[in-house]
């Protein structure tokens, strides 16, 4: 996480403020001395990169825990009890297709969005990192390149660079977790973390946690705070000049600008967004703590679409936490009934506000867990950890609405027909992108280059 803060406090000996000291961490800002990025480094690296134009975006809403298939979007009622909960399905506005009674927003604007119900290939592994970059990371077995994978945001930012605005291209608007591997940070259950993969620290996320986005919103600051971020990136800059002489240059003033006047720092100030909207969206609601995820967080949905209207290429966020084995909180019908009307509500009105304004057709959603839910409730009443199959919601950028793609056997477990492996939901997001995955080569750190999947895999042509 990047903190950059004014403020008069004690100071350290060449007059940074305790507070105002960088934490290294989402955007890589520190001293080239020190082995690592600042901001300015970060803006030269793009503009010598010779980028494609485009105004394509994607983002991914990560479900941590792994949700339930079953009580959303492949409901089985001719099942046994013990398969097919305690809903019912409900038809939706596509002739044919259901989903669970849970989710009757959802429903209601099916045409908008298309559903996969048979994707195979995450590992019984409460990571991130799955969803993250399409592949398992961390363990030996796992074989990752030298560097780690990168995040499908990482590769936006290193193939597309920042849009022609000069924003940053990658921003994670995911609140703070305390299971560390539900955060897009490149941790693993087991084995070292896989951060910040072979892409390198310019192309990590900016991370709009703590008090990263209370400081970069400038309404009503002092003069003396906006002159101590000045300070703080002098500062920065003496300790450049250890290594390099010179001073400010023109990628050193645009960073500057970046920090204090750029359309990053209006999109996260909420209270710019009319309040009609804001309550369209709605309140917040915690999830249990034992779970180790995110709220329910509406909020943080209307921030996704104020960032992708700045410029943003790539962002990810965080909703609820879904690890529903009734060993925390209560059965999967009580928490199903608690928490999946939010959801619902949530990501309609996020997908609803995209079409609206026009921006579906440029946006490419993608939203899932880190894998499904057993068919046969538990003996307490929940669902456990399930890599068989899982569903999984795509939108926009291309993506053909009112389709599913793929059928499960009876009981919800394994694919029926048309397994659809992460690759090539990978592949989808790269397509819509404007990513060419069969030319389009990034080097790991020992210069050998990869493909962005693996080569076989192509986009889901059923729903472009």
């Amino acid at each position: 996480m990047l903190t950059i803060l004014g403020g008069r406090q004690r100071s350290f000996c060449d007059g940074v403020t305790r507070r105002g000291f960088l934490r290294i961490g989402s955007l890589g800002l520190g001293a080239a001395g020190m082995g690592g990025f600042c901001l300015a480094d970060v803006l030269r690296a793009e503009a010598n990169a010779g980028h494609p134009a485009t105004n394509k975006s994607v983002v991914m809403i990560y479900l941590p825990g792994g949700p339930t298939q079953h009580e959303t979007f492949d409901p089985k009622p001719n099942a046994p009890a013990e398969i097919r909960g305690s809903f019912r399905p409900t038809s939706t506005c596509v002739p044919g297709i259901q989903y669970c009674e849970t989710l009757p927003k959802l429903a209601q604007i099916a045409d908008k969005f298309s559903v996969v119900r048979t994707l195979v290939g995450f590992k019984n592994r409460h990571e991130s990192f799955q969803c993250y970059t399409g592949r398992p990371g961390g363990g030996g077995q796992d074989n990752e390149p030298a560097g780690g994978w990168p995040t499908l945001g990482s590769v936006v930012s290193r193939v597309l660079g920042p849009n022609a605005a000069g924003e940053i291209p990658y921003v994670d608007a995911a609140p703070k977790m305390s299971y560390a591997p539900y955060n897009n940070r490149g941790i693993h259950l087991t084995g070292k973390p896989s951060w910040p993969g072979f892409t390198g620290w310019p192309h990590i996320p900016f991370t709009l946690e703590g008090e990263v986005k209370s400081d970069l919103v400038l309404n009503g600051i002092d003069l003396y705070r906006l002159g101590d971020r000045k300070s703080l990136l002098e500062s920065f800059s003496r300790m450049q000049r250890q290594v390099v002489a010179g001073g400010y240059d023109a990628f050193q003033q645009q960073a500057f600008g970046m920090l204090t006047q750029s359309r990053l720092a209006e999109a996260i100030d909420l209270s710019k967004e009319p309040a009609k909207v804001r309550q369209r969206y709605g309140e917040s609601q915690s999830t249990f703590p034992g779970f180790g995820g995110a709220p329910q967080s509406p909020q943080h949905l209307l921030l996704t679409r104020r960032l992708l209207e700045a410029g943003v290429r790539c962002v990810t966020v965080a909703f609820g936490a879904w690890d529903w084995h009734a060993n925390r909180e209560g059965s999967i019908e009580y928490l199903s009934r608690k928490y999946l009307p939010l959801f619902d509500h949530t990501i309609a009105t996020f997908l609803q506000d995209l079409d609206e304004r026009g921006m579906l057709d440029d946006v490419t959603v993608v939203i899932w867990g880190e894998f499904g839910r057993t068919p046969r409730i538990n003996a307490k009443g929940g669902r456990d950890h399930w890599p068989g199959t899982q569903s999984v919601l795509l939108a926009g950028g291309g993506v053909q609405g009112g389709r599913v793609v793929g059928a499960t056997d009876r009981i919800g477990g394994v694919p029926d027909s048309r397994p659809v492996h992460v690759q090539e939901v990978f592949s989808t997001l790269y397509h819509n992108l404007g990513i060419d995955t069969r030319n389009v080569k990034i080097p790991d750190l020992n210069g050998r280059p990869w493909f962005l999947v693996d080569q076989n895999r192509r986009p889901i042509r059923e729903l472009l």
